[in-house]
C-alpha cells in the first residue's frame, strides 16, 4: 500500500499561511457590519470561547438575552451589538439579570454596585453595593433601586429579648448611577419592592411588593420621583401584579398589571405555573381605578419591559416545564391580543433586554449575523497558533537537514 506523500515544503507553506490567517484574522479581519437602524430578530446561542465585554468590547447593545447555555453553564447575559457582535456579560452565582440604560451604553450589576460601560469594556462600582436596580428613568440619569435593611442574624439580650428586626422595611431609592449620589423616596412601608416603572416624564414612580413577607399579595404605590409623597395606593389579590418595569404608558395615563387565571400561591408546581392564561389590565394613573379592555397575552407573560407604537412589548416564555426546552420571545401586544413577535432565540433563552431607543425605532427583522467562532479573547489567538509556529519551524529544520545531507559530500 502506497500512502500520500506531501512534500516538507507543502506543508511548511501550508503551516505558514494558517498562521498568518490566524494573525491577521486576530489583527482585526474579523470587523463586523456596520450599525445600522435594524435590530435582530433572532438570536443564537454564542460560542463557548466568545470574548466578553471586558475582554472585547462591541460597543452598545443592539440586544441583551440570557441564557445558561454558555461556557459557565448557569444564567449569563449574551450581548448582540448594533454591528451584530456578540460578546458574553459573566454573571456571578445567584447575581440577578442587570438592566440596560435608555440607550443601550450602559448595563448595570445589581445588588454589587457596579456599572459596566458596554463601549470600553471598563467596569466600575459607581453607587453603593446592597442595590437592586428595578428600572432606569427614561433620561437614562438616575435608577430606581430597593436596598434590603433586614439584619442577617438575630441577636438577644440577657433576658432571651431579641434586640433586633430580621425583617425591617427596605428602602425606596432614587441613585445616581455614575457618582453614587441616593435619596430615599417615600412610598409607604414595604417588606420589600418586587418591581418598579418610571413616569414617561420621570416624574413619578410607581412601585410594587408585599407590605408582610409571609404574604404574596402586593401592595401597588404611585409616588412623586422628587419626594412629593405618595399619590394613591391599591392593594392587588394574589393574581395581580405590577407589569414590570415598562408598566407606565407612553402617555402617561395608564398602568399596566399582569393579571392570570389558574393557580396563585407558593404551593403551585411549575406544571400549574406554566398552565396560567395571562391578560394584560390597566390602572388609571391618576386614581388607580380600573381603566379599560383587559388585552389577553398567548403563553407565559414574564415582564412588561417597554412599548413600541402604542403597544405593550413584553418578554413570554413558551410552557415547557424544563429550561432546556422552554423558548423564550420578546412580543408587542396590541388591543385585542393582536401580537407581532420581535425577537427569538434558541431553547434556554430565559429573557432578554432591548434598548428603549431601539425598542421604539429598530425594524425587528431577520436573523443577527451568527455569533463569529473567530470572537475569541486576545489570549487565545497565541495558544491556537503556537502549534502551527512549532509545526512550521520543524517542518523548517527538517528541510534544512535533507538540503545539508544532499548538499553533502558521498
Amino acid at each position: 500500500m502506497r500512502f500520500l506523500r506531501i512534500p516538507p515544503r507543502a506543508t511548511l507553506r501550508a503551516a505558514a499561511l494558517s498562521t498568518v490567517a490566524i494573525a491577521a484574522l486576530a489583527a482585526g479581519s474579523f470587523a463586523a457590519a456596520a450599525a445600522s437602524d435594524a435590530a435582530p430578530g433572532r438570536v443564537y446561542d454564542p460560542w463557548l470561547w466568545q470574548a466578553t465585554v471586558g475582554q472585547r468590547p462591541a460597543g452598545p447593545a443592539s440586544v441583551v438575552f440570557f441564557t445558561s447555555n454558555t461556557r459557565y453553564f448557569e444564567s449569563t447575559g449574551v450581548l448582540v451589538g448594533r454591528d451584530g457582535a456578540y460578546r458574553l456579560i459573566p454573571l456571578q452565582v445567584g447575581e440577578d439579570h442587570g438592566l440596560l440604560s435608555p440607550n443601550g451604553r450602559h448595563y448595570v450589576r445589581p445588588h454589587r454596585g457596579v456599572l459596566v460601560d458596554l463601549t470600553t469594556g471598563a467596569e466600575d462600582r459607581t453607587h453603593r453595593p446592597g442595590i437592586r436596580a428595578l428600572a432606569w428613568s427614561p433620561d437614562g440619569r438616575s435608577l430606581l433601586g430597593t436596598r434590603d435593611n433586614d439584619d442577617a442574624v438575630i441577636t438577644y439580650g440577657p433576658d432571651n429579648q431579641q434586640l433586633n428586626d430580621p425583617a425591617k422595611p427596605d428602602d425606596l431609592l432614587v441613585v445616581d448611577p455614575y457618582d453614587g449620589a441616593e435619596r430615599v423616596v417615600a412610598a409607604g412601608t414595604f417588606a420589600s419592592h418586587t418591581t418598579g416603572a418610571w413616569s414617561p416624564d420621570g416624574s413619578l414612580i410607581v412601585v410594587a411588593g408585599p407590605t408582610d413577607p409571609a404574604v404574596e399579595r402586593q401592595r401597588l404605590t404611585v409616588t412623586d420621583a422628587a419626594g412629593g409623597g405618595v399619590r394613591w395606593q391599591r392593594d392587588l389579590d394574589e393574581r395581580h401584579l405590577l407589569a414590570g418595569r415598562g408598566a407606565w404608558s407612553p402617555d402617561g395615563a395608564r398602568i399596566a398589571l399582569l393579571a392570570f387565571d389558574g393557580c396563585a400561591g407558593p404551593a403551585c408546581t411549575l406544571e400549574e405555573a406554566a398552565a396560567r392564561s395571562w391578560r394584560l389590565e390597566f390602572l388609571d394613573a391618576a386614581t388607580g381605578q380600573p381603566l379599560g379592555t383587559p388585552v389577553p397575552v398567548a403563553g407565559w407573560a414574564t415582564e412588561l419591559v417597554g412599548w413600541r407604537n402604542g403597544e405593550a412589548v413584553l418578554n413570554r416564555l413558551s410552557r415547557e416545564t424544563t429550561l432546556q426546552d422552554r423558548h423564550a420571545s420578546l412580543v408587542a401586544v396590541a388591543a385585542g391580543g393582536r401580537e407581532q413577535v420581535l425577537v427569538t432565540g434558541p431553547p434556554g433563552v430565559s429573557g432578554f433586554d432591548v434598548p428603549a431607543d431601539r425598542l421604539a425605532d429598530a425594524v425587528f427583522a431577520g436573523s443577527a449575523p451568527r455569533p463569529s467562532p473567530w470572537a475569541a479573547p486576545w489570549w487565545l489567538y497565541p495558544v491556537v497558533a503556537l502549534p502551527a509556529l512549532l509545526l512550521a519551524v520543524l517542518l523548517a529544520r527538517a528541510l534544512r537537514r535533507r538540503r545539508e545531507r544532499r548538499a553533502s559530500p558521498a
